[in-house]
């Protein structure tokens, strides 16, 4: 198995809630049932932030709307493949979800000095989170390369594993994202999916092994540090708990 070059040590942890590529706008994504979302689901989150003090806030995959749209689909759907599951194609629904959640936040001017809400939105659709990323690719690379931690000989959820298994989960057919620059922080990226991931049960039919045998090179390898707070559902205790892992380099 190859190999990522990352830095010595990477820190994360999860946000946990409860619960190039076609474009399309057609056929916008629905909303879930919350009942039954509450019930069948749970949603996995992500907060990363690097540990490079300084993030271009230029970066074109973020400026660019046609490349950030690229930049999303071809990385999601390079797991996807490596995975046995079909290629997700862009929801105009599910991005303007995700930009206006992070519009929410208030002022979206970098020298507002305002912070970002690092929180799940609670919404209808699956959702991965992450800031601190050099690009939408880099982002997309820290969900996807949590597939080196998932034990595909007992499928199921786990904290480590949680954004991965959105990721790739066969039955999600759309995806659409939003994306934040948070005054000096970073940027912040948003990605919900639809239908959504995670579905307790279902792990085994819907997140397949790697259809190479190995882990291919990631397009989005570029460790860090990150870390995150990590909540629980209704009825559920909130905790926050860190996980440690070393890369070999």
């Amino acid at each position: 198995m190859k190999q990522h070059h990352r830095l010595p040590a990477t820190l994360l942890s999860l946000l946990l809630a409860a619960l190039n590529p076609a474009h399309t706008t057609a056929s916008p994504a629905p909303a879930a049932n919350p009942v039954q979302v509450q019930v069948q689901t749970v949603t996995v989150q992500t907060i990363t932030v690097t540990a490079a003090p300084n993030i271009p806030s230029t970066a074109p995959q973020f400026t660019n709307t046609a490349l950030f749209t690229s930049a999303v689909l071809n990385s999601t759907n390079f797991y996807r493949r490596e995975h046995n599951a079909s290629a997700v194609s862009w929801n105009d629904t599910l991005a303007s979800y995700a930009s206006s959640y992070l519009s929410s936040m208030g002022s979206l001017s970098p020298d507002s000095g305002s912070e970002c809400d690092f929180a799940h939105s609670g919404g209808p659709y699956g959702e991965n989170l992450a800031i601190g990323c050099g690009d939408v690719t880099g982002c997309v690379g820290l969900w996807g390369d949590e597939r080196e931690e998932y034990d595909f000989d007992n499928p199921g959820f786990s904290e480590e594993t949680g954004h991965f298994t959105q990721l790739v989960w066969k039955d999600t057919t759309a995806v659409g994202c939003g994306r934040r620059l948070c005054g000096e922080r970073a940027w912040y990226l948003v990605c919900e999916y639809w239908p959504r991931g995670n579905v307790i049960g279902e792990f085994g039919e819907e997140v397949g092994r790697n259809v190479d045998g190995d882990e291919a090179d990631a397009p989005g390898d570029n460790g860090m540090w990150s870390w995150a707070p990590i909540s629980r559902p209704a009825g559920w205790s909130l905790y926050v708990t860190v996980v440690l892992i070393i890369l070999a380099l």
